[in-house]
């Protein structure tokens, strides 16, 4: 494929697990679009390009050359203008990211030159000093790593607190770099979520469940000396469906609404799923 289309490099490639990764890309000739933390762009690759050994078996696209296209969520903050950073689960019946996992060092990829997307960090639409509650379930975590690197220097009166549920200790992407934002910034709250702590190789003393029983427990109540309430904290979800709509339905009978085009509220969703 001409060089030219495919217009960015894959300058590093981290296995989390054998569903998770760590891609960054760098643009080959040009500079990186702006965006704001939360924000989503396009990777692609044409079909003819390789699949992981996890992919399950695919009817090859009638025209190999025409590139796949899916929109991920950006993981680096817009300080950094070298790369893009991206934290990508394999569906192994999926159209790209089985090629997405096939990728090395060095290996091009297409990149969209236009991020998009609601899921962003407003200060003008929130209270001043509003506490901020992150929810995802497992890649889901990736704009909230670009809010947290970009506004992690909140006022001291704001509160922050990031749920981030998965099935296995060993899915929990970014979980030492979160530690540590976590000891250096007292205001933060970092509560990683097992939801199958059974198949844990050592006993996993964390929160255990799903996202939403951990907001039933009060634990962030619990952190912070206070409740969240809608007077005073926007909660910001981004992972799985179901969790999305548990959470809301669970956010609406203690008050909170969901924020839309028109009609401010304190629930900010992102709504694609890959």
């Amino acid at each position: 494929m001409d060089k030219t289309i495919l217009n960015a490099v894959v300058t590093l490639r981290n296995e989390v697990s054998p569903w998770l990764m760590i891609l960054q890309v760098a643009p080959d000739g040009w500079e990186l679009p702006d965006y704001v933390p939360g924000q989503i762009i396009s990777l692609g690759l044409p079909g003819l390009a390789s699949r992981c050994a996890l992919a399950e078996p695919e009817k090859l696209p009638a025209d190999p050359e025409t590139l796949i296209k899916r929109v991920y969520s950006i993981a680096s903050s817009p300080t950094n203008r070298e790369f893009l950073e991206f934290y990508i689960a394999l569906v192994p019946g999926g159209a790209l990211t089985p090629r997405l996992f096939n990728l090395k060092i060095g290996d091009r990829i297409w990149l969209s030159k236009k991020a998009v997307g609601r899921l962003i960090f407003d200060e003008s639409r929130m209270p001043k000093g509003a506490n901020v509650v992150l929810v995802s379930t497992s890649s889901g975590i990736a704009p909230f790593l670009s809010m947290l690197s970009t506004h992690l220097r909140f006022p001291a009166e704001s509160k922050v607190a990031l749920l981030h549920g998965v099935r296995h200790s060993w899915d929990l992407g970014y979980r030492s770099v979160l530690m540590a934002m976590a000891h250096l910034r007292p205001n933060f709250t970092y509560i990683p979520v097992v939801s199958k702590p059974e198949e844990e190789h050592v006993p996993w003393k964390g929160a255990t469940g799903l996202v939403q029983d951990v907001w039933k427990s009060r634990a962030i109540e619990k952190a912070w000396g206070l409740r969240p309430k809608p007077q005073n904290t926007h909660v910001y979800l981004c992972g799985n469906p179901k969790m999305s709509e548990s959470m809301i339905a669970l956010l609406g009978h203690e008050g909170f609404k969901e924020d839309r085009k028109g009609d401010p509220g304190q629930i900010h969703v992102e709504k694609y799923w890959h």
